[in-house]
């Protein structure tokens, strides 16, 4: 989503950035001889850090919207850990005035965090070679304790941070090592992680890796109606379930967990991530993580009280996986000619689905990051004409089950619960008075 002004935050990074492309009249490009493009550092224990471009392993590609700064941001750490062929990566959806400055604050300090203790030796730890599921795995287990104390510091420190305004703005991360054959995702908020396998027959086919954690999941909405929030839809968006403090009709977050927000850390919304686990074997092709990215004008249904703050364009959000199947993603992935361009592909893809089903469509923030776990091959041979024309073919859900993430100040047409009493919401205060003393330093918006 669009923000008002730009921050980089963390050491400079060093690198060149060599994009020299031709595009063909399939809208592929042909890349220059250097296959390493990006913009490359150094990180913890001699890890490279890419935040944008290609290497062997991977593609990246990130677009900016018009609504203003990319609030997306990704990165990937080739040898995670000081660890040769071990991968992190990430993709991180920020929301709300400083969501570019969250999403980014996580992108740069989350992995040096999980990297920082001591790392994990498959050498040290004994596992059934044929298990693949979670369930007592020493190697998952490890993992898991390690992602679950990593996220918690994290939110605790980026509330600590009184250069970042991150009482309502927030980040979603979904995230991903890979060690060996083993595969772990963390997963916090809304955007997802989908892997292409093959089946018994030897024919690509998608499975989804991560749950979206909307708020009308019932575990999530019964965690979140214990802490006294509200969990409800707009009579102008019935099919999109957003997270409310109990007295006040803000901010209306439509994902149930997240880094910041910390105006609903009281109030159900966690920063605890969902982590799965998978044993990779030999029909395992790709890993796509992505956040959500392409927003169609819906002045009607979206009042003017939107991002008053900001000063924001009125339009009502939607994400790449509400036009794109996971079965088209991989299939689009796995027809591109060379890997670099993979991501950049998926994302010309949904904006072109979109345009073609929506024509006062227009393109928002949207990050992309594909994981290669096998030395390149051909994939598929079918043309990108003919994966284009089932992009246009797919029909989605006529309710689209996502919109902007974060409202302001929005009048909901509902009943206080006589079940709230008015003065339950203090335990919060101490957050607001350091946030409301922070605001008396910073610009109104």
């Amino acid at each position: 989503m669009g923000a008002c002004c730009t921050c980089q935050r963390g050491q400079k990074f060093e690198g060149k950035n060599h994009h020299n492309h031709r595009h063909n009249h399939n809208g592929e490009q042909k890349e220059a001889e250097d296959d390493h493009q990006s913009i490359v550092r150094r990180g913890d224990l001699g890890a490279n850090v890419r935040l944008s471009g290609f290497s062997k392993f991977v593609s990246m590609y990130s677009q900016q919207g018009k609504k203003g700064i990319n609030q997306d941001a990704m990165t990937v750490w080739e040898n995670f850990g000081g660890q040769k062929g071990m991968f992190f990566c990430g993709v991180f959806d920020g929301h709300g005035p400083s969501g570019h400055k969250v999403a980014r604050y996580i992108r740069d300090s989350l992995p040096s965090k999980i990297s920082s203790s001591k790392m994990i030796s498959t050498k040290n730890i004994r596992c059934d070679a044929e298990k693949e599921d979670e369930s007592d795995n020493p190697i998952f287990a490890a993992w898991k304790d390690k992602f679950l104390k990593s996220f918690k510091e994290m939110d605790e420190e980026l509330e600590r941070d009184g250069s970042i305004e991150s009482y309502c703005s927030g980040t979603t991360a979904v995230t991903l090592v890979k060690q060996g054959e083993h595969l772990i995702v963390g997963n916090l908020g809304d955007s997802r992680a989908i892997i292409c396998t093959r089946d018994e027959k030897n024919e690509l086919v998608a499975k989804q890796l991560t749950v979206d954690l909307k708020p009308n999941l019932p575990a999530e909405y019964e965690r979140i109606k214990s802490c006294e929030g509200r969990v409800m839809a707009m009579e102008e968006e019935p099919s999109i379930y957003r997270v409310w403090m109990p007295d006040q009709d803000c901010p209306g977050l439509a994902m149930a967990r997240a880094f910041g927000d910390f105006c609903l850390k009281d109030f159900g919304l966690i920063s605890v991530p969902e982590l799965y686990y998978r044993k990779l074997t030999e029909k395992d092709e790709f890993v796509v993580l992505a956040t959500d990215g392409i927003s169609t004008s819906h002045e009607a249904a979206i009042p003017d009280t939107f991002w008053p703050m900001l000063g924001q364009e009125v339009d009502s959000e939607f994400r790449l996986w509400d036009v794109l199947s996971n079965d088209e993603v991989i299939r689009i992935v796995a027809t591109a000619r060379k890997r670099s361009i993979a991501a950049k592909l998926v994302v010309h893809h949904a904006v072109k689905a979109w345009k073609y089903k929506y024509p006062c469509a227009k393109v928002d923030d949207c990050a992309v990051v594909c994981l290669f776990l096998k030395r390149q091959k051909p994939l598929l041979t079918k043309s990108l004409s003919e994966v284009t024309e089932l992009s246009l073919n797919y029909t989605p859900n006529s309710k689209i089950d996502d919109g902007l993430d974060t409202l302001l100040n929005y009048q909901l047409k509902e009943e206080k619960d006589p079940n709230v009493a008015t003065d339950d919401h203090k335990k919060s205060s101490s957050r607001h008075a350091r946030y409301l003393s922070r605001r008396k330093s910073a610009v109104n918006f």
